[in-house]
């Protein structure tokens, strides 16, 4: 397990103040580059963590009909540009022999998968590839809507559009029905 470098993160983000033509003396930006570092170094912990961890601990219910998380909000950091991107995902499962899980490790593992330089498409493809080979479920769907910064900011410079990926697995594959149905779950106010 690797421990994140704040010394030399200040180190660099001195240097880019350098740089864009700021002084990085002066007064506003003494703490800058170490308030930069503790940021970073808490927005990427995600780098050293495995999010199947949190799929361990499981109960046996008698249920096998769907479990839905929705409107699990998140923020991440495009590996890009590294500016953030933020929104929200929504999980469903289908649980295999009353194999179920806590409802807030689904939140966690979105969390400790978004919390590194990363892409939404493999957040989601990751979320759902961990709940399927931890809890060999019938089907698992996960999508996620978020606002990239770097659409915002930069570029396009285009505030409030938003893109959706959507992942699913075992019988959320093949059947529209089971599909539309997570959709119009989510939908709900």
């Amino acid at each position: 397990m690797s421990t994140v470098d704040l010394q030399k993160i200040e180190e660099a983000v001195k240097m880019i103040l350098e740089a864009v033509g700021e002084n990085p003396e002066r007064e506003g930006l003494l703490e800058t580059p170490k308030r930069v570092a503790k940021m970073y170094a808490e927005m990427f912990s995600g780098l050293n963590e495995d999010p199947k961890e949190y799929f361990k601990t499981v109960f046996h219910e008698d249920h096998e009909e769907l479990v839905l998380v929705k409107d699990i909000p998140f923020h991440s950091m495009c590996e890009h540009h590294l500016v953030p991107f933020y929104g929200k995902a929504h999980i469903a499962y289908i649980p295999r022999d009353g194999v179920v899980t806590g409802l807030s490790k689904l939140a966690r593992a979105v969390e400790t998968t978004a919390r590194r330089p990363q892409l939404q498409e493999r957040i989601t493809s990751t979320i759902a590839d961990s709940i399927m080979e931890m809890l060999n479920p019938f089907g698992v769907y996960v999508i996620i809507e978020a606002e990239h910064m770097c659409m915002t900011m930069r570029g396009i410079k285009k505030p409030g559009a938003k893109t959706v990926t959507a992942v699913a697995r075992g019988i959320y594959e093949q059947d529209d029905i089971k599909r539309s149905e997570i959709l119009s779950f989510i939908q709900m106010k």
